[in-house]
């Protein structure tokens, strides 16, 4: 049809962390910080963060980036973080021994953290 623009699907870069042992409502904190933003920017973020969930973010992001430049032929240092997903993955059931021979439950959690790039809008 006449008038109709071609609407392509933006690139998406993509990277995975895999069984962090962190628990992803820590990770969560985090990852809603820098959701959006320009990669620089969730650099400076995380660099200065307290949190040991920002440590695992940041390589993620970091390899995204890469993935980008390797894989796609864009610049990594003009993405923005388009998607960052913190789910959860196993749970690591461990026990700890207490008063009167009981016994409670540990539960170590881990998380699969994935982001995914875009690059800049040029217009």
């Amino acid at each position: 049809m006449a008038g109709t623009k071609s609407t392509e699907a933006p690139v998406l870069v993509r990277a995975s962390a895999r069984y962090v042992r962190v628990s992803p409502r820590k990770v969560r904190l985090v990852a809603d910080q820098v959701r959006g933003k320009h990669i620089d920017d969730a650099r400076s973020l995380l660099q200065f963060s307290p949190r040991s969930a920002a440590d695992e973010i940041a390589k993620v992001i970091e390899s995204a980036a890469a993935n980008a430049e390797a894989n796609h032929d864009l610049i990594g240092d003009e993405m923005f973080v388009h998607e960052i997903r913190v789910d959860e993955g196993p749970t690591l059931k461990r026990f700890r021994p207490r008063a009167m021979g009981r016994a409670t439950p540990i539960n170590k959690r881990t998380c699969h953290i994935s982001v995914a790039l875009t690059p800049e809008d040029e217009e």
